[in-house]
This record gives C-alpha cells, structure tokens and sequence, in this order.
C-alpha cells in the first residue's frame, strides 16, 4: 500500500489540482495523509489571518473527499506554538503518523500540494521498489515547467541549474551523497524509516537531512520513470529551499546558492581517495585543515582507527563523518577564494568536461546570467539535466 504525506500550508489554489492528479492514479491502492500547519499566534496578526482563513477552507474542501487523514495544526489553538514549526515538523508527524498504521513494506510518497505528477507515478514507485527491493528510498527526478511570467521563469531556471550543476559534480567525483533533496520528490519504504529511526524535526532542509540519514544506512535511488513537477513560484511558505532561493534571485542576490568550482569539488574527492591510506597512517588531504577545523580535532580520525578494525568499516566511517553537509560547508568556506563569478565557473566546467555542449548553448563566453533570455537559460537547464540523467541512470543499475 502507499501512503502520502502531505504538508499543506496556504495552497488554497493548488489543492484541488493536487488531488486531482491524486484521484487519476492507476495504482489505487493509496491513502493519504495531510498535515495543514501554521504557527498559532498567525490568528493574532493582520497579515497572516487571511492564510489562516484559507487553511479552514482547505480542511473543509479536504473533508468532503473520502479516505484522506487529515492533521489539523492550523485550527485556532491547534497550530505550532514555540520553537517546534514548519514544514520538516509537518512531515515528522505526517510520517511518525503514518509509521503507526504502515506495514514494513509499505511505500510512504512525500509530496507538495504545488507539484504534479502523471497518472503512473505511483505505479512507477511500486515497480522502481520491486527492482530495487534493498533500496532505502528514492530521490525522485523533478522538472520545473515554465510559467510564461519572465520573473519567475529567470528565478527558477537559475536555482535549477545551481542544484542540477551540484548534483552533477557529486556524481562525477564518486559521493555517495549524491541525491537532489526535494520534499516532493522522495519515496521509501516503512521499514527502511524505521530502520534509520525516522526523520528528524526541522524547521526547513528536513528532505536533506532524511535523504543523508537513508545513505549513510544503505543506498538510495535517483531515478524513475516518472518525474515530478513542482510549480515555480515566488514562496516564503519555508525558511529556505526553492521559494525562497527564487525570491533572492529576483532581487539579484544569488550569494547563498553559487555555482562552485569545479576544483573545490576535486578537492573532496582528493580527500576520499586517501581515506584508505589514513586507515594506515597519517597522511594529508586537501580537507585537512578545514575539517580540523569543522571537528575542533587536528586528527579526527585516531578515534575511527581505534572504533573500527577493518579498512572497509574505517572507510565507510570516514564517508559518515565527512557527509553531505560537511561537503556543502567546505565549498561555501572556500569558494571565495577561487575568486571568479558564477558564469565563469560554469563555462570552465563545460569546456573541460563537456566540451560538446558550448557551441550548442549559443551563448558568447563572458555571458551573464541576468542578460540571458529564458531560452537560454532554459538550454543550459535542459543541457545539465542530460548530463544528470546519465549519472542517474547509471547510478540505478547499480543499486
């Protein structure tokens, strides 16, 4: 059976959209589950008391449709008071709710209320878990729609090419990090949840978090058949994640999400090629000074050499320390040190490593990416999805 977790914040416009791609599945067998949340005291402020009012409406029109479990922490009284609020708690109740009705081998399908999916994207889900029956979860491949409106579409074919360019590089130098985290596009199994221990409470970057804690259990997959389709939009509804990203582009600020070098990304993989030889000996890596620093331990790894015996276990352990995020901190320390801007860095990774595709972008070397058209911007997204779904799918052979 699959269950949906749905967090549902303001999407009075979109919830009936969303239900309708629900309701047109050919896989049938599926409830789901839907957390409307808002902060409480949003009832005590002029400008949140209309969201207030368009969450009742959505758990109104959410009741006069069958088999949908609704969690109410939007109601007056109901809604999130204190530190514990957002979306990552909306989906640790959704899923802890979930984990208590679930058999082990059922299928929990995270979603928005603003993406959309085809008519087999379940069944796709149920076939991708009965080829990869060991698989812990799947980070499902996404695909932002243009809206017509220049703003928007600049805004998110920007973001898009900073995740598709840094799932990119993650691949090529072997992470075993190396999943794009979107909450509306991870699918996993109830055992596999419960084997890692659930997912932990954050306010935003829960999907990261999850997605980190499936690999550093086992492995995940990054390709389907089906892809999803979240909406681009302006959004503040996180703290940071798509919406938000979006909005600071607009205003020209894409400070917080660069395109890092190429070199930087070498340097991580530097770093884990002599994992087997700091199992013998100390030695030096290009990590080194930076992760003394992370760990406040010039030799972090004395206490993995006395914990685990064997060089496998002593490498794995290496991989868990230095993750996903200490991957992220190290590239946003040190990019600005490499001292050249975002197209700059994009255009010495395509002519060193996908040399083919620079004539075919049409786009003149000292290019800016605030003076390009949207088709433009369009084929270096579309350009950099082809070079993902290679490591995708090569990646899901190997599962």
């Amino acid at each position: 059976m699959i269950y949906v977790a749905l967090p549902v914040l303001d999407e009075l416009d979109t919830i009936r959209y969303f239900i309708e791609d629900i309701q047109s599945q050919t896989f049938k067998n599926y409830k789901l589950f839907v957390c409307i949340n808002q902060p409480d005291n949003w009832w005590d402020l002029p400008e949140k008391i209309q969201i207030c009012k368009n969450n009742q409406l959505t758990i109104a029109y959410l009741k006069s449709i069958k088999d949908i479990e609704i969690i109410d922490r939007s109601s007056k009284d109901s809604g999130w008071k204190g530190k514990q609020l957002g979306v990552g708690w909306a989906r640790k109740i959704l899923m802890d709710r979930i984990n208590e009705v679930a058999s082990e081998n059922d299928i929990v399908i995270s979603l928005d209320a603003d993406t959309r999916f085809t008519a087999i994207y379940f069944e796709s889900i149920i076939r991708n878990f009965q080829k990869h029956e060991k698989a812990m979860a799947i980070s499902v491949p996404y695909y932002h729609k243009l809206t017509g409106n220049h703003e928007i579409d600049a805004s998110i074919l920007r973001y898009e090419i900073y995740m598709r360019y840094f799932a990119i590089n993650l691949w090529r130098i072997g992470s075993p990090f190396s999943f794009t985290a979107l909450g509306s596009a991870i699918a996993f199994p109830l055992w596999a949840y419960r084997k890692i221990g659930g997912i932990s409470p954050m306010k935003s970057g829960e999907d990261f978090y999850l997605l980190q804690k499936f690999c550093k259990v086992g492995s995940i997959i990054n390709w389907n058949s089906e892809m999803v389709y979240p909406e681009a939009r302006f959004s503040n509804r996180v703290f940071f994640g798509t919406g938000p990203a979006m909005i600071k582009g607009n205003n020209g600020d894409w400070e917080s999400y660069p395109i890092y070098h190429f070199t930087l990304f070498d340097n991580v993989m530097k770093t884990y090629q002599q994992f087997a030889g700091l199992y013998k000996s100390d030695v030096d890596f290009p990590l080194n000074k930076f992760l003394a620093d992370q760990f406040k331990d010039s030799n972090w790894w004395l206490s993995l050499r006395k914990n685990f015996k064997t060089e496998k276990n002593f490498i794995n352990a290496c991989f868990e320390k230095v993750d996903g995020l200490r991957v992220l901190q190290y590239l946003k320390a040190y990019q600005s040190e490499v001292n050249k801007s975002d197209e700059q860095c994009l255009h010495e990774f395509l002519q060193l490593f996908y040399p083919e595709f620079i004539p075919q972008l049409c786009i003149p070397i000292d290019f800016e990416f605030n003076k390009l058209s949207i088709h433009q911007l369009n084929d270096i997204r579309n350009k950099l999805m082809l070079i993902e779904e290679e490591y995708q799918r090569a990646d899901f052979e190997c599962v």
